[in-house]
């Protein structure tokens, strides 16, 4: 029982990061109905973005805990949406009345210019960073010696997932930003025609999705301490997957879908084989697929004639 609790602990804390970078391709198809298939490289920018930035800061001796993570938060939150900004601009929208595939082989080229530009300007090698956050909180003692333990990492990754969530969902429903970006989901020329600014709805849309990738990246080198330029290739397929599963173009679902994914990766090398956890959770993607293909939480397109 004391086992399962702390892999159940781990893998909402796995998800947790999963879902946030979900969020960004779920917001991303809801406007313009495409995949951004470099997302993923957005998330690890904001990784070495923190982690540069944490360098910096040590040098200026900002040891403060509280305000170094909070500027690394910024500064990567920034970068990275000039990142998505930057990638909508050149991927997107010269390309936006073209057919999907030519949107979907320039983001993948753009994927592979991050990936390389990242390995060209910090290294092939991982880059590890010494323990941020440590320390816990043990909440079961079994039998056997085993304990559960709750660390404050996993504390703020948790609490700041579902912070962000409360704050985009209210930004969605509440804000005329959001009015814009569902007016815009429902029927852009429509959208348009109406007042609104079509293209920095769509540009701010991927903003958002791109610090929340950011969000996620700091969270993946606080938690984990190693990163290279390759964890965003895996990271976005698993946070593709998770938007897929929980049903493209849900906010709720991506967030879902990421709990979903992390809690069966987990689970899966917890009890059965590591080698073959992406195999466990993409085998459940297909089955949720084969008897719901629009997901847990999506919702069939009707088709407007």
């Amino acid at each position: 029982m004391e086992y399962f609790a702390q892999q159940l602990i781990n893998g909402v804390t796995l998800g947790s990061i999963y879902g946030l970078i979900a969020i960004g391709y779920t917001m991303v198809y809801g406007i313009i109905g495409m995949i951004n298939f470099a997302h993923g490289e957005i998330f690890m920018v904001g990784a070495f973005t923190a982690l540069i930035a944490f360098l910096i800061l040590g040098v200026l001796s900002i040891t403060w805990l509280p305000l170094a993570l909070l500027i690394v938060l910024l500064v990567s939150m920034v970068l990275a949406s000039f990142y998505g900004w930057s990638l909508e601009r050149i991927a997107y929208r010269p390309l936006r009345g073209s057919p999907r595939l030519a949107a979907l082989i320039s983001a993948i080229g753009m994927s592979i210019f991050l990936q390389n530009f990242a390995q060209i300007s910090q290294g092939a090698r991982v880059r590890p960073m010494p323990p941020m956050i440590e320390g816990g909180v043990t909440l079961m003692e079994g039998a056997g010696g085993f304990t559960v333990q709750l660390s404050y990492i996993q504390i703020v990754i948790v609490l700041l997932t579902i912070a962000l969530m409360f704050g985009f969902n209210m930004l969605i429903m509440k804000t005329s930003l959001g009015r814009a970006q569902r007016a815009c989901e429902q029927d852009r020329l429509m959208a348009s025609l109406l007042g609104i600014n079509v293209d920095r709805t769509i540009s701010l849309t991927f903003v958002m999705g791109a610090a929340l990738a950011a969000v996620a990246g700091v969270m993946f080198l606080l938690y984990y301490g190693v990163i290279d330029f390759y964890i965003g290739f895996l990271a976005g397929i698993k946070a593709f997957t998770a938007a897929v599963l929980g049903g493209i173009g849900s906010l709720p679902g991506a967030m879902l879908g990421g709990l979903l994914i992390g809690l069966i990766e987990v689970m899966w090398s917890a009890y059965f084989s590591l080698e073959y956890k992406d195999v466990a959770a993409f085998s459940i993607l297909v089955l949720v697929l084969i008897f719901r293909p629009t997901g847990l939480l999506g919702r069939p397109e009707v088709e407007k004639v």
